[in-house]
């Protein structure tokens, strides 16, 4: 009961509902249930977590741009004598470009110690640079320019959630608004057959009808009764098949009480608003899954980018401007560079046939090619699912246009029927078998009414505009 009141008032703040004079009957409209299944499902949720998990991700990759400051104290003493006692103090600083700077601070002493390094208090600030291999991408900025594309993934591959979502709980809906109508015809249907049968039992006392025609009327009484059983059974079932949709803001399922109902059937709009043209371009546009495969050859350039560098040499260069004592301030005017206190290297490494580079690579460019071809394809599948529908949707209102002059007519020839049994010109059999048909029409006509519904929002869903 508290999950009820939950959701009523959610669909109280959210849309207006239409209230039923003294039944208390609430219609769930169908913008009602898209704004719930987007706010509360469970699936929404998960897509949500998903682009929190990336822009994690991206946090990571800056990660590796970050500075670090590093300690590294040494004393070494062997069969009593006193070798050297050393201190490193160092800061690291990753730059774009694969540049990074450093700086540090250095004290040694003692007697046996590496004559390449300096004895007593001293201080650096210099740089790397690669010259070759990794100047124009490294792995830091492939994987953090690859985090943010896959940011934006993630967001995409919510909207193709939601789309697909979107169109399962609409189909649901149209379903119940279905089994909704065609419950309350058969309703009618029961209420008007059961009025008939107790004014033929009555002229069968008063010796104006035949006895024929209270089985006549009763048969057909029984029959509508049976299909109003049934159908009151779909109408619940469909209700349920619906609250799969549907959940609380604690999240937890809800199931549709027998007081929400769907819109009426004079509230099915048939519109002349698809335009082919334009769901073809917005599609081309906007589709979810086809951006996500823009985005997924973002991801594989970048790697392909990457891949290049494994095949290049490794050359980098390092300079350290030198200087006496901890003040950094002093090394950086110690002289000009290259002409004292300095420190440079080169670094040259070169794989005689770079065969792991050039598969790596070559990999590369067939994972680009692999899903170019799948794009393609994707591209041609929801171009022919926009065209078959749009074929759908127009002739389905060609058909509920044949449908309702069809209805009409049935429901003159009941009534001419009815005129021509009370002048005593027909029977009851032929009112039945009038009234059958016209019932048939009109559930058809419910059918297809909602058959369309569902197309015309389908012809959005494969455009990728349900979200």
């Amino acid at each position: 009961m508290r999950f009820t009141i939950k959701l009523l008032l959610t669909i109280f703040i959210c849309l207006p509902l239409t209230i039923y004079g003294q039944d208390s009957l609430q219609t769930l409209h169908l913008e009602q249930l898209i704004l719930l299944v987007k706010k509360y499902h469970p699936v929404v949720k998960q897509t949500q977590l998903q682009i929190e998990r990336s822009e994690a991700d991206i946090q990571i990759a800056k990660s590796a741009f970050e500075p670090d400051i590093s300690n590294y104290h040494t004393i070494k003493t062997f069969d009593g004598t006193n070798y050297y006692t050393s201190n490193s103090f160092k800061v690291n600083i990753p730059a774009w470009y694969g540049i990074e700077f450093n700086m540090g601070l250095e004290s040694l002493k003692g007697n046996n110690y590496d004559p390449s390094n300096t004895s007593g208090q001293s201080s650096y600030i210099g740089m790397t640079i690669p010259l070759i291999k990794n100047l124009v991408l490294d792995k830091r900025r492939a994987s953090l320019q690859q985090a943010k594309v896959f940011n934006t993934l993630s967001e995409v591959e919510r909207d193709a959630t939601i789309n697909n979502l979107l169109m399962e709980a609409i189909r649901e809906y149209w379903n119940w608004v279905n089994a909704y109508q065609v419950l309350n015809i058969m309703e009618d249907a029961v209420a008007v057959n059961q009025q008939r049968f107790e004014l033929v039992k009555k002229s069968y006392f008063l010796g104006e009808r035949p006895a024929i025609d209270t089985i006549e009327a009763l048969t057909q009484l029984n029959g509508f009764e049976y299909l109003k059983n049934q159908y009151y059974t779909d109408f619940q079932n469909a209700a349920l098949m619906l609250s799969l949709y549907l959940w609380t803001a604690d999240e937890q399922p809800y199931i549709l009480p027998e007081n929400i109902i769907p819109q009426e059937s004079s509230e099915i709009q048939v519109t002349d608003d698809v335009n082919l043209e334009v769901l073809l371009s917005a599609a081309i546009q906007q589709h979810p899954e086809l951006r996500a495969y823009e985005l997924k050859l973002d991801m594989l350039e970048i790697e392909r980018k990457l891949k290049i560098q494994d095949v290049l040499p490794k050359l980098d260069f390092s300079y350290n401007q030198l200087g006496k004592g901890f003040n950094l301030a002093n090394t950086l005017v110690e002289g000009p560079i290259f002409e004292n206190n300095f420190r440079y290297g080169l670094k040259l490494e070169i794989p005689l046939l770079f065969m792991e580079g050039r598969a790596n690579l070559e990999k590369a460019k067939l994972k680009i090619e692999e899903t170019t071809l799948a794009q393609a394809q994707k591209d041609a599948q929801i171009s022919i699912k926009i065209k078959s529908y749009y074929n759908e949707v127009l002739n389905l209102k060609n058909q509920i246009d044949i449908q309702k002059s069809m209805y009409k007519n049935y429901v003159q020839l009941v009534k001419a029927e009815e005129t021509r049994y009370q002048n005593g010109e027909s029977s009851l059999f032929l009112i039945n078998t009038r009234e059958a048909k016209a019932l048939e029409a009109k559930e058809k006509l419910i059918d297809l009414q909602t058959k369309y519904m569902k197309t015309y929002y389908a012809i959005q869903w494969s455009a990728g505009l349900l979200n």
